[in-house]
This record gives C-alpha cells, structure tokens and sequence, in this order.
C-alpha cells in the first residue's frame, strides 16, 4: 500500500525519477503510473493517440541496468505533439484526413529514445500548428490544467497540458509563433524555445518551414534544458539545421541588463491582474541583480503583424498545398481561413514581407543590442474557451503579442512561472536573446525558478 500511495505521489521531474530509479523502483512500475494518471485525468483531449502499452513496456524491459550516465532520459516518460513523428503511433497534426503512419522517428524523438526515453503518445494541438489557443482541433479540447474553463494555449495544448497535469515528465511540441510558450505560460510550467535550427526538424509537419522550431515542456528549467543538450544535434537530413554550442548551464553573469517594453507600450488589453503580475515579475528580476532597461516596444509589435501577412502565410499554404487541394473540406474552420488566405498572395507579396521584415531587423538590431536579453509576458491574458470560440481571430492574436516576433527575429527563449496573479491565475515571464544564447536565457530563467521555490 505504501509503494502504491509512493507512486502516485512520485513528482515525474528527472531527478526524482531517477532518484527512484537508483534507489531500485522499475521503470515498469512507471509505466503503470503513466497510463493510472492519463486515465485518472479524465480528458480525453490530451491525446490523439496513446502508444500501444505493451510496446512501452517492452521499450522500459529493453533499457537494462539503470545507467543515467550512458542514457541520461533512461526511463523518463514522454510526449510528443502530434505534428512530429514517431514510429508506429500515426502523424495526423489534428487533421484525421491528413493521418499517415510514419516508417521513421523524426531525428529529436530518435535521439530522446537513444537517450534512454519513452514515448507514451502523441498529443493534440491547434490543426496543422496554426493557433496559440489550443482549441482549433477536431478533437475534444485539452482542459487548462489551472482552470478548465480557460484556454489551455496552443499550438502544442495537449503536450504542455500533459506536463503540467504531471502526466509525463517533458514533452516535446513546436514553436513557429509562440506555440511552446504560450500554453507553457498558460498552465504554469516552462517552455524553452531554442534557436531556430538548434533541434532537427526532420519528421516534423511544417507550419513555416523557415522559422520552426522544436520545443521542450518541463516542470522546471533544469528538465527542459537537459533535454534540450540531448536533442540539439545538428542534422545533415535538415537543411534548416545549425550548430547550436549546447554548454552547460553554470551561474548567469552579474549585473544582467534585461530589456522590458517601456511602461507606455506595454499591451495587456484591460487585464490589470496581468500587468501587475508583470509588475510583480520585474520587481523579482530586479532583487536577483539584473538592471531593467525600459525599451521601445512598438516595432517588436510592427514585426509580429508581419507573420501572419505575405510571405509567411504563403509559406503555411506552400506546407500542405497538395493536401488542400485533395481535402480542403477537412481543415478545421479556422484553420482554412487563415491558411487558405496564402493561396491568393504572389511572390511579390511574398518579397514584400522580406523586405519589411530586413527593414525591422535594422531598426530593431541597436536596441536589441543595448540590452543581454528581453524580460517580457508569456500572455497579455488569461482567455476563456467561450471567449476564444466567439472570437477566434482576435483573441489568438493578442495571445501572441510578446511572441509572434521572436523567430522572425531568429531569438531564442524561454517561458518560466514567476507567481500567482492577485486572482490565483498564473504569471509567466519570457526570457529572449539573440541566437545561440539559449544557456545565457536558460540560466536567468533556473534563478528565477529558484526564487519562487
């Protein structure tokens, strides 16, 4: 009885369970506990499909000795957003009409497996990853693990859910506007967004192929980085691919300048609970030592409305144009109209927005430059599911105020939990820098964390 009310108890954070693991509980047991707590959940929008259970403990049975040093995921639960493959399980990006069954693991989930882990599912997300409100789905909607008449935030709402509900111990979903931070922000965990081109995006359905990225859902920064040293690798298969230095996390340096929009231009749309969360969030940057710079927030702002103008449309449409073609009928509602709208744009509209977006780099590059990295909301705003499904447009937009501009920036960042807002909802921070500085913002973000312990 002990051993039971022990497991169900078990935090899935990577130190616990392989705590656990050293002290001689079989990952078997944890596999158990996985599929006790999916059931326990009672939401049947998490998962599109489960893997086959059988499979999973043979995969558990396969991984030998207890070994952290040679696969250090060694029997670590996870999940993945249905846009990315696993063999066996079948790829639909929540479109059934879209589903095929993958021959290959995309490369990030081979090398998570190769570290030891074990994939139990694929999870639900905003169709085709187009969305930030985790509703856009055929499928039942993920309940908010905070509060299940909120959003649960998308694109990647099944896999930041399944975190957070403590289902799993990471899960993987992708970010081309905002899709690993904002349902991290929303459920109160992290999400670490990597350089674009860091993590391989082989195996994974293209939203817009230029800006993807993989993203990394954990309990806590140390989690979510260590998985991210094992999955960035670069890949000769992806041609997007980089050569990301991956170093260790070690102490931040001191005296950080953050930049953080000036007070005039900060948007948080009538949610004063949000901006004194914010508020709130800068007063704690300030006692870990960092400097706040207040900075200019309207051309970061300019920048966002480029994504879903022109060339980036366009380059949604491009991904799956042979499949409209066939079964137009099956895009979600809103899904169609945003994607379909790339179909009438031409390549000089497509030029235009390069043009426009090379012109905002150049304005943008100084006060960029001014600061080490950028503090800013994850969200505006907490909205409910009858809010967003009256509303989709507009609501999904603001959802992606502090986020739409970061890869069209080519930033990385990540999303962290800094309180609770005077109404008991989450507050959520996001750290951003320049390309390559993932440790710089991982590290600020594991102080954070710290402090809220």
């Amino acid at each position: 009885m002990m051993l039971v009310e022990k497991m169900i108890n078990l935090p899935f954070d990577l130190t616990s369970l392989h705590e656990a693991y050293a002290a001689g509980l079989s990952p078997i047991a944890v596999v158990d506990q996985v599929f006790a707590r999916i059931e326990a959940a009672e939401d049947p929008g998490i998962f599109i499909h489960l893997a086959d259970r059988s499979a999973v403990t043979a995969a558990a049975n396969s991984l030998g000795v207890f070994d952290p040093e040679t696969r250090p995921l060694w029997g670590i639960p996870f999940a993945v957003k249905d846009n990315i493959d696993v063999a066996g399980i079948p790829t639909t990006a929540a479109c059934p009409d879209y589903s095929y069954q993958p021959e290959a693991d995309a490369t990030v989930v081979a090398l998570l497996k190769a570290a030891g882990a074990l994939v139990v599912g694929k999870t639900n997300l905003d169709q085709f990853a187009t969305g930030l409100v985790g509703v856009r789905s055929p499928y039942p909607i993920p309940r908010n693990a905070i509060d299940s008449i909120l959003v649960p935030g998308g694109s990647s709402s099944g896999s930041a859910v399944a975190v957070a509900r403590g289902i799993v111990s990471f899960a993987l979903g992708t970010d081309t506007a905002g899709s690993g931070r904002i349902p991290a922000g929303l459920n109160n965990i992290v999400g670490l967004k990597p350089t674009v081109g860091a993590v391989s995006t082989t195996g994974v359905v293209p939203a817009c192929r230029t800006l993807d990225c993989v993203s990394v859902f954990a309990p806590t920064v140390d989690d979510a980085y260590a998985v991210f040293q094992i999955a960035a690798r670069p890949d000769p298969a992806d041609p997007y691919s980089k050569d990301i230095a991956t170093v260790p996390l070690s102490v931040r340096p001191p005296n950080l300048r953050v930049g953080v929009p000036a007070e005039a231009d900060r948007r948080f749309f009538g949610d004063e609970d949000m901006r004194y969360g914010y508020e709130a969030a800068l007063v704690q940057l300030n006692s870990l030592g960092c400097e706040l710079v207040e900075i200019p927030f309207n051309d970061f702002y300019a920048t966002a409305d480029l994504l879903y103008q022109g060339a980036w449309v366009a380059e949604r449409y491009a991904a799956i144009a042979d499949f409209i073609v066939a079964y137009e009928a099956s895009l979600y509602p809103v899904t169609r109209q945003i994607i379909c709208g790339g179909r009438d744009l031409s390549a000089v509209d497509a030029f235009k927005g390069f043009y426009a977006l090379q012109t905002m780099k150049a304005k943008l590059r100084s006060v960029i430059g001014s600061v080490d990295l950028l503090g800013v909301p994850t969200a505006p705003t907490h909205y409910t599911v009858e809010a967003v499904l009256a509303d989709p447009i507009v609501t999904n937009s603001r959802l992606g105020t502090y986020t739409n501009f970061v890869n069209l920036l080519d930033m990385c960042g990540i999303a962290v939990p800094t309180s609770t807002r005077r109404d008991g909802l989450p507050m959520s921070v996001t750290l951003l820098a320049p390309a390559g500085r993932d440790a710089l913002v991982a590290s600020l973000a594991r102080d954070i964390q710290v402090t809220m312990a």
